[in-house]
């Protein structure tokens, strides 16, 4: 059976012949989704509320995409989105000095590293060596959501076009690993502020940036949790989400390169000084020697 032709032409800058986009990106785009499109690029154009080097139509469709092509939920989507940059000061994040990183690293480490086999950033979170105490004599909650949002800057500025370049087509989500070894859930519950903020922030302000997202070493009272979790999430996200045990190693290595994998979750990668504080990955190549 013929592919429906996409009303929208292929995105520019792919030099992958093997590129199919997925529903509903640049490049496979149906009648009614190009013009949800074009609609929506318009009336933020008529209302002056259009902000070109932050809507682009790859951002505008992700918009659209989180609210099934309701135009109306998406303009209220990107406009409450505006208005929490302005409050949250996200432009001046930009050049925001997370300058406790390595200290907070031993007691809560987030992190970018590599990429996926789709040529995805690989993020690992590792709550299970949380140690409250410890974490906020070092930093606050404040400091904790403020890098995150410097961090998924640089993910869209930085890492996501580094990534696409390196594949040849566009790379618009992560690969997130989230550890809960060793997870108490007293201590869950005295970061779960922290937690809830972090996750609003990325469903509600950059969405549609999750590609697949690992839980491993998920303790046997996740389930409890997660069937609490679960009926907050659309049907599409929870689709992306995969909860594993202990033995999650084949997984993890189905989906990421032993070579790209830290050598702690069962793959061949050992940074010097650390897969946590390397920062490897496209966005930043190593320095010719």
């Amino acid at each position: 059976m013929a592919t429906q032709a996409s009303a929208s032409p292929m995105p520019a800058g792919v030099t992958d012949p093997n590129y199919k986009p997925l529903p509903g990106r640049l490049g496979n785009l149906t009648i009614p989704q190009q013009h949800a499109l074009d609609t929506l690029r318009k009336q933020l154009q008529d209302e002056g509320l259009f902000v070109p080097e932050r809507m682009d139509d790859a951002t505008l469709l992700r918009f659209l995409r989180a609210r099934k092509f309701d135009v109306e939920k998406a303009k209220a989507m990107i406009v409450s989105c505006e208005q929490w940059r302005k409050d949250f000061g996200v432009d001046a994040l930009w050049n925001f000095d997370f300058k406790e990183k390595a200290a907070v690293d031993k007691y809560y480490p987030q992190y970018y590293h590599k990429t996926d086999k789709e040529g995805r950033p690989l993020y690992i979170e590792r709550l299970g060596l949380l140690d409250i105490k410890a974490l906020y004599a070092l930093t606050t909650p404040e400091r904790q959501l403020q890098r995150l949002v410097h961090e998924y800057e640089r993910f869209l500025r930085e890492r996501l076009p580094a990534c696409s370049a390196a594949v040849g087509h566009p790379v618009e989500t992560s690969c997130t690993v989230l550890d809960l070894a060793n997870v108490s859930l007293s201590n869950f519950y005295r970061v779960k502020d922290y937690v809830m903020a972090a996750a609003s922030i990325g469903q509600d302000r950059y969405p549609e940036t999750m590609g697949k997202f690992y839980i491993i070493n998920a303790p046997w009272a996740f389930s409890t949790v997660w069937t609490f979790i679960k009926p907050w999430l659309d049907e599409a996200t929870v689709a992306k989400i995969d909860i594993l045990g202990s033995g999650y190693k084949d997984k993890l290595l189905a989906q990421i390169p032993a070579e790209n994998l830290p050598k702690e979750f069962g793959g061949l990668c050992n940074c010097p000084g650390g897969c946590s504080l390397s920062d490897a990955g496209p966005w930043n190549p190593p320095k010719a020697e």
